[in-house]
């Protein structure tokens, strides 16, 4: 995501950082760069605008053009100015004092409503809560249908009746039945139309009306740049809203749409959803957005994301076979699995800083590790937890079992034992750390 203006940001202020003295003219021309590369974003005209003009003002100043590192703190300048203009902070869900909490979740079809529904659902279970799924759209075909899949792969409740049946009662009714078996979130999936319309905006003010809910969240297609912010006016001018939630922020590389809602609407974007997996909704951290756009990587979602997938007592029996000298090819299997779960690793490297600019062009082969997994499989237990007994007629078979040459199974062994040994310099390390990062990083 945001890979277009990225590219282009990058480029804006290594000229910059290039000099050793920044005149105010220098400020001016740089700004216009980055204006054009705001509006080719897909960025809203009067955000640019302002965010320029803030930029500017606060560029020029005196601690900026005089500082031993000008071009350093013109960055700084913008990266300060995309936070505020993307909404300073992560904003997220606020629960009731007394449960449950109703979340009515709106938006137009083909916007991922549903899909964003089920994920949200795993988000609050991840963190031990009760949620309950409601089919409240009786208009789509076979959208109840889909959202009781969904609620079954994603092991939550639905509420759902007849097709037929008035959604305003159905909500109504879900919220009684959350109530009584003490599921403490309720999210609405209610009905989208092709184009906003009268009768989509009646329905969803009755359920409002009616149901009262504690958030009024909008479902927003992040690929469909400024027509996602039109459409996030509309609804809460009609509707209401409390916050978005963008989709399909993995398929935009301009990124307008996240950088131009909170702007327009004053509405926070509190979550985004990534990837076609089943996968839970991310939380929108604006400074780590920002981050991600300049180039600077985003470590923290980084680390949490590894917090995820890896158990804390795991890492630590690993963080003792590496400074026993006893990793194997089991343990490496194993570490390559948690890391697929981590999600795509070009969406990981990208958040490690100074990698994203240098891997634009690298096409990541994740089906390699899916090839050295399946090397790793077809070896006996014996030969994963001892590298050295496998021989000639071994590798043969290995190489027969996975479906890869003798010439594979010769590289991974090879890359397997490089990495034990450059694992063996850290033998000594026991107990140093990294600021900042977790134990079982």
């Amino acid at each position: 995501m945001f890979e277009s203006l990225t590219d282009k940001l990058e480029g804006v202020f290594k000229r910059l950082k290039g000099r050793g003295l920044l005149k105010e003219e220098d400020v001016a021309a740089a700004m216009k760069e980055v204006r054009m590369a705001l509006l080719e974003a897909d960025v809203n005209f009067r955000a640019v605008k302002a965010f320029v003009e803030k930029v500017k003002e606060r560029a020029v100043g005196k601690e900026v053009l005089e500082s031993l590192t000008p071009g350093q703190q013109v960055v700084k300048v913008v990266r300060d100015e995309l936070v505020s203009l993307m909404g300073d902070v992560h904003k997220g869900i606020r629960l009731a004092p007394n449960p449950p909490t109703v979340i009515m979740v709106i938006g137009l079809q083909g916007s991922g409503k549903t899909t964003s529904v089920a994920k949200m659902a795993m988000t609050f279970r991840k963190e031990g809560r009760r949620p309950m799924l409601v089919a409240a759209d009786t208009q789509r075909p076979a959208a109840i249908t889909q959202l009781q899949s969904l609620g079954k792969t994603v092991g939550v409740p639905v509420h759902a009746t007849q097709e037929k049946d008035d959604p305003v009662r159905i909500c109504r009714d879900a919220v009684t039945r959350a109530r009584n078996e003490a599921h403490d979130i309720v999210i609405l999936d209610t009905a989208g139309r092709l184009q906003i319309d009268t009768d989509l905006m009646n329905q969803l003010k009755e359920i409002r009306r009616d149901v009262s809910p504690h958030e009024v969240l909008l479902v927003a297609d992040a690929m469909t740049g400024q027509e996602a912010v039109n459409i996030a006016e509309t609804f809460d001018k009609e509707i209401g809203i409390d916050g978005v939630i963008l989709t399909k922020m993995d398929g935009d590389a301009r990124g307008g749409a996240a950088l131009s809602i909170t702007w327009v609407t004053g509405k926070p974007v509190k979550f985004i959803g990534v990837g076609e997996k089943l996968d839970p909704l991310e939380a929108f951290h604006p400074d780590r957005v920002a981050s991600r756009i300049l180039g600077m990587g985003d470590v923290l979602s980084l680390i949490e994301k590894a917090q995820e997938a890896v158990e804390e007592k795991e890492a630590l029996e690993l963080e003792e076979k590496l400074l026993s000298d006893s990793f194997s090819l089991e343990d490496l299997r194993d570490q390559m699995r948690q890391i697929r779960k981590m999600g795509p690793l070009q969406g990981l490297l990208g958040m490690v800083p100074g990698l994203g600019s240098k891997l634009k062009d690298v096409n990541v082969d994740e089906g390699q590790l899916r090839r050295v997994e399946a090397i790793i499989n077809s070896m006996t237990p014996l030969e994963r937890r001892n590298h050295a007994i496998i021989k000639g007629s071994r590798r043969r078979r290995i190489a027969d079992g996975s479906g890869v040459t003798i010439a594979d199974v010769n590289r991974l062994l090879k890359q397997y034992i490089q990495m034990r040994k450059m694992m063996k310099r850290f033998t000594g390390m026991k107990g140093k750390r990294f600021p900042g990062l977790p134990r079982f990083m």
